[in-house]
């Protein structure tokens, strides 16, 4: 139809049925003779074949184009090459003879390209006991007490009853998602069969051949509780829909309208608010309340272990020269004696706990520095070295001694040239930890060789010598070595010294070395 009106259109039939002329309605009305025969003609053709629904949409005429010729060739490569590119098109038509531009090929492709099929979700309902599933949200929230900052939503629901478990949490990492879990296990009183999860890295390391590879730290938690975890498929949402959908209720109903001053404050509120609130309702999907479908679901839940899975982080740190380790930015003290010694360390959500790597006793015990604090110290008198002279170097002796014979003499010479042997002791101890031990030891046996009694004079054939540990084997998490082994190594050929014998300079400076 034309753009006219519809009254404009109606009248100027209503004219013409009068007997007035095209030219003379055109000038009355103001219009152009165009307009008036067009609307006319129009008029005509739906009196003789009938006209669509005045409330559905009018098909647009389309006026010719560049393009009509080439319609047939274009259909051709779209059914040949269904995801081929507008300028790869553009190439081809190029070729053909078409003299046209980009912007009309495009908007002609719109509607001649298929559109894409999307696959209809169906809602997939589970028995009782039957599945969990599992997912992270993260808000940035301003406490009144601790100021803005980032806070990450665990949820774990219950397929059948839609009853759920949730808690805030500083991170997202493995250890959080497993202790998570146990508390949502706990507040369930049981373990559904399977769990759904997507592809986050603590329980996917990645796909191969269509099928996940677990993580099997996570596997072997899984198997403590006696369900099996199932990964989603990439780019699927909607696998996980019950589990997702309630995070747009979180924010509406619990976060919407209310203030907190920490997020201790807002887990006590939110586990009000589970029992109060989210429990209570009529769920829109089931109809029932999930306190009451949960009724019939727990017990169909797995039931619980005796004990509950170690979820503490184990690390491995060196202790310093000031005695201490390093975890996230913050120093812990450790027994003195254990200076330069690497030392496995065990961090539970409140504690670190460090061990002694022969008997794996507990040498030293902190409450963790919270997040996000950094730079703190955690120092503990009993772990200063002691007053007694005496005491101090029978423990130099006995580590100086697990180090070789070599290393008892430059001890022994270290103690009798300086007054601060001792301290200069427990600092040649501590270039183990940045330093391989065979390399100290050469060190050290270089220094006795040309009496160069001194913790300065370690450092500097060090310096020549060696080269230092690359840092991520010094602090990496997963580096674990054999702790236990403290064989000296063997002696070095004399042959690999002969040039440099002679006549021992008694200076405390050794000779350089070649470069």
């Amino acid at each position: 139809m034309s753009e006219l009106s519809a009254e404009a259109i109606n009248e100027i039939v209503h004219r013409r049925a009068l007997g007035q002329s095209v030219r003379s309605i055109a000038r009355s009305m103001c219009l152009s003779r165009r307009a008036v025969s067009r609307a006319l003609t129009e008029h005509e053709s739906t009196r003789e074949h009938g006209a669509p629904h005045p409330e559905l949409p009018r098909r647009r005429q389309r006026r010719q184009s560049v393009l009509d010729g080439y319609e047939a060739a274009i259909g051709e490569f779209l059914k040949r090459y269904p995801n081929i590119t507008i300028i790869r098109l553009l190439e081809e038509l190029r070729g053909l003879g078409y003299q046209g531009g980009y912007s009309i090929l495009r908007e002609r492709v719109k509607t001649l390209r298929p559109p894409a099929v999307t696959q209809p979700v169906q809602r997939f309902e589970t028995g009782p006991g039957i599945q969990a599933q599992v997912d992270w949200s993260e808000y940035t929230i301003d406490f009144s007490a601790e100021g803005r900052r980032k806070v990450n939503l665990f949820s774990y629901l219950l397929g059948y009853s839609r009853r759920q478990y949730l808690r805030f949490t500083e991170r997202q990492d493995f250890e959080t998602l497993l202790r998570e879990q146990i508390r949502a296990f706990e507040h369930l009183q049981g373990v559904a069969a399977t769990c759904l999860y997507d592809n986050m890295k603590t329980v996917v390391n990645r796909w191969e051949g269509g099928e996940p590879l677990y993580n099997t730290r996570f596997l072997a938690f899984a198997t403590h509780y006696g369900f099996r975890p199932r990964a989603c498929w990439p780019r699927r949402p909607q696998t996980k829909g019950k589990v997702e959908r309630p995070f747009s209720y979180v924010e509406l109903n619990l976060l919407n309208g209310r203030t907190f001053s920490s997020l201790e404050h807002l887990n006590q509120t939110t586990a009000v608010w589970l029992a109060n609130t989210a429990d209570v309702r009529i769920h829109r999907e089931t109809g029932k309340r999930p306190i009451d479908a949960f009724v019939e679901e727990q017990p169909h839940l797995l039931k619980l272990p005796g004990a509950a899975y170690d979820t503490a982080k184990v690390v491995y740190r060196v202790v310093d020269v000031e005695g201490t380790i390093s975890y996230e930015n913050n120093l812990y003290s450790t027994p003195w004696r254990f200076v330069g010694r690497m030392l496995p360390v065990r961090v539970t959500e409140h504690e670190l706990i460090v061990y002694d790597p022969a008997s794996l006793e507990v040498v030293a015990c902190h409450s963790l520095v919270p997040r996000p604090c950094k730079g703190e110290r955690r120092i503990e008198a009993a772990h200063r070295p002691a007053r007694d002279s005496q005491e101090q170097e029978e423990v130099l002796r006995q580590r100086f001694g697990e180090l070789g014979e070599p290393a008892v003499r430059f001890l022994d010479g270290l103690l009798r040239t300086h007054r601060n042997g001792k301290s200069q002791a427990r600092k040649v101890l501590s270039l183990l930890s940045l330093y391989h031990r065979d390399d100290v030891l050469a060190a050290i046996e270089r220094a006795v060789r040309y009496h160069a009694f001194s913790c300065h004079s370690v450092e500097r054939i060090l310096a020549v010598q060696a080269r230092p540990r690359p840092p991520l084997e010094c602090c990496n998490d997963r580096y674990q070595p054999n702790l236990t082994d403290d064989t000296p190594v063997e002696p070095r050929p004399t042959a690999d010294y002969q040039e440099l014998l002679g006549e021992p300079d008694h200076d405390d400076r050794p000779p350089e070395a070649e470069g």
